[in-house]
């Protein structure tokens, strides 16, 4: 009756980076170091797909590594340049294959969502360890495909709208939402998001988006290429919220579409928070970034509305509700390409040229 284990793997599958720089530095090899459950809080998640985002591109030229680092290594106890060989890629759609002791929600063979942290090691591999309170279960009316598409860009502007911006769907009914950038990830998950909420939603986009925003729910879609972007808003009806996907110049004139003196808040996802820790170091940095939004925040506030920044925050909680959404038809994957798993330099080049019409997914059980 008893019954050996099989062998412990010990490699696997991954696409990784050994320095920063531009896509030669991708490499695929057969021997990434097998993920391990070091916290009784953690699972193992065969990844069945995963798709890029823009942090992935920013990642793999350096950005963010000061940070980065800071967080991966808090107490300095390892030696220096120890993210390398390090794996890109956030988001996972795929099936447990083992818990650690405390995990009670989740058992191997349940199909699961998530964003991975751009801390750890990322899921363009054909394992990754995650925490279970980043996981949740995958919306059952997708495919793993569909559903690695949507939590990071989905998680990113949950933040920004729910957690920052304080829209939900008891107060958002009515409310004059503008989204800048509104044909990228983020942006296309926002419009579903508050359209589903009640919102009256303008998205900003190139006409050749306005279809595609019209299909998801906006109500006004404003081409930025036709004209002057600040005047076309302008002879609108003054807005509650903006979520600037953009950044820029967009940040000198968008809060002065705001409605005054009502609660009314401009969140943009373009910060200097990582910029300014790769500039200056970890001190300075942040010195630096808490001067900039204080006082941005003061200025915006003597002319009566509110002005914040938003980040991307791993959350299983958040994933749940988006899934639900989901699964009730309110919320639908834009996805722009999908590339099998030896074609990942190609999707960074994809995604590198710009303009795609939602994400861009890396199906990797695929055995093109």
């Amino acid at each position: 009756g008893l019954r050996a284990s099989p062998r412990a793997r010990s490699a696997m599958p991954s696409w990784v980076i050994d320095q920063y720089g531009r896509n030669d530095v991708l490499r695929f090899t057969r021997d990434m170091v097998f993920p391990i459950i070091h916290f009784p809080n953690e699972v193992i998640i065969k990844v069945h797909a995963a798709s890029l985002n823009p942090i992935d591109l920013s990642m793999r030229s350096g950005y963010g590594a000061t940070a980065l680092n800071m967080k991966r290594d808090p107490l300095k106890l390892k030696s220096a340049d120890t993210e390398f060989p390090l794996t890109l890629g956030r988001d996972v759609s795929g099936v447990i294959m083992e818990c650690g002791l405390s995990v009670s929600y989740f058992k191997p063979g349940d199909e699961v969502w998530a964003a991975i942290p751009p801390w750890k090691q990322g899921t363009l591999s054909e394992f990754v360890v995650a925490s279970g309170n980043e996981v949740s279960f995958k919306p059952k009316r997708l495919s793993h495909t569909e559903a690695a598409s949507l939590p990071y860009v989905g998680l990113t502007a949950w933040s920004a709208v729910n957690q920052v911006g304080g829209l939900n769907r008891n107060n958002c009914s009515g409310k004059r939402v503008l989204i800048l950038g509104a044909s990228g990830g983020v942006g296309t998950f926002a419009v579903q998001l508050v359209k589903a909420w009640g919102a009256h939603v303008t998205a900003v986009c190139s006409h050749d988006a306005s279809t595609l925003m019209k299909k998801l729910g906006a109500d006004e879609v404003i081409d930025y290429k036709s004209g002057n972007l600040e005047e076309q808003l302008k002879t609108l009806p003054l807005f509650d919220f903006i979520l600037d996907n953009v950044g820029g110049s967009t940040e000198k004139w968008a809060l002065d579409l705001l409605k005054q003196w009502s609660g009314a808040t401009y969140v943009t996802l373009v910060t200097p928070f990582l910029i300014n820790m790769d500039k200056l170091g970890v001190a300075d940095g942040m010195l630096q970034t808490g001067v900039t939004v204080a006082s941005k925040t003061v200025k915006h506030l003597f002319k009566g509305v509110h002005y914040r920044w938003a980040f991307f925050m791993p959350s299983g909680p958040s994933l749940d509700e988006i899934a639900e959404l989901v699964d009730s038809g309110k919320i639908q994957p834009v996805i722009d390409q999908v590339f099998s798993f030896s074609e990942v330099p190609k999707a960074f080049l994809k995604l590198e040229g710009g303009h795609a019409r939602g994400k861009t997914v890396i199906d990797v059980i695929s055995k093109k």
